[in-house]
């Protein structure tokens, strides 16, 4: 009876643990990445913290779990398939939280204005530089998801929003929201994170019946 109530304790335990570092991975993943561009924060600040987002907390979501393994010999662990999940995940909370926080930027403190393109780069995916019509640069440059496209060459002229700030990318108005992936991608990371500590944590204990 003893060895059965500690084994839901320990059960509990995982759970809530796990629970907790995974919403803290997958949240610090989004959170940072959003709050770069909406406060706007300095560019060091914005490079640390896009740093975390997409490389830092997405590896420790897979590492961590792993590496507190005590018990069990280095050479005999083994990782649990679902810690791939908020690995991916993390990383694409990273790159579309940023985006997602450049639309909620521009939404509060963006300014529209009919745009002259300066120059266009095709040789990846598209940027255009743009300028307002009265002479401004605008920075940073349009990509081709907020309405840099093939047909858009220099000299044209293009109604867009941009950051007087200088941080979120402008859009030409038109961009959709990314709340929906973002809430799944979330979701996923949190859940499978979750699962995927409490395996580990139970290879654990379970090793030489301990």
């Amino acid at each position: 009876m003893a060895d059965v109530i500690s084994r839901d304790r320990a059960a509990r335990s995982d759970l809530v643990r796990w629970l907790a570092f995974s919403l803290l991975c997958a949240g610090g993943s989004l959170g940072l990445a959003w709050l770069g561009p909406v406060v706007p924060l300095p560019t060091v600040v914005r490079g640390v913290g896009g740093l975390f987002a997409i490389l830092i907390l997405p590896l420790a979501s897979f590492l961590v779990p792993v590496l507190l393994l005590r018990r069990v010999p280095r050479r005999k662990r083994k990782v649990a398939w679902q810690l791939i999940v908020p690995l991916i995940a993390g990383v694409a909370l990273g790159i579309f939280g940023a985006g997602a926080g450049g639309t909620a930027a521009l939404a509060d403190r963006g300014v529209s204005a009919d745009a002259v393109v300066v120059s266009a780069d095709y040789s990846s995916t598209n940027h255009c530089e743009l300028r307002t019509v009265d002479g401004q640069d605008i920075s940073p440059s349009l990509s081709e998801s907020e309405g840099c496209r093939d047909s858009t060459s220099r000299g044209d002229e293009l109604r867009v929003r941009y950051d007087p700030e200088g941080v979120a990318s402008p859009d030409d108005g038109r961009t959709g929201s990314n709340g929906v992936l973002l809430a799944t991608l979330f979701g996923a990371a949190v859940v499978m994170g979750t699962w995927g500590g409490v395996r580990q944590s139970r290879w654990d204990r379970a090793y030489d019946g301990a």
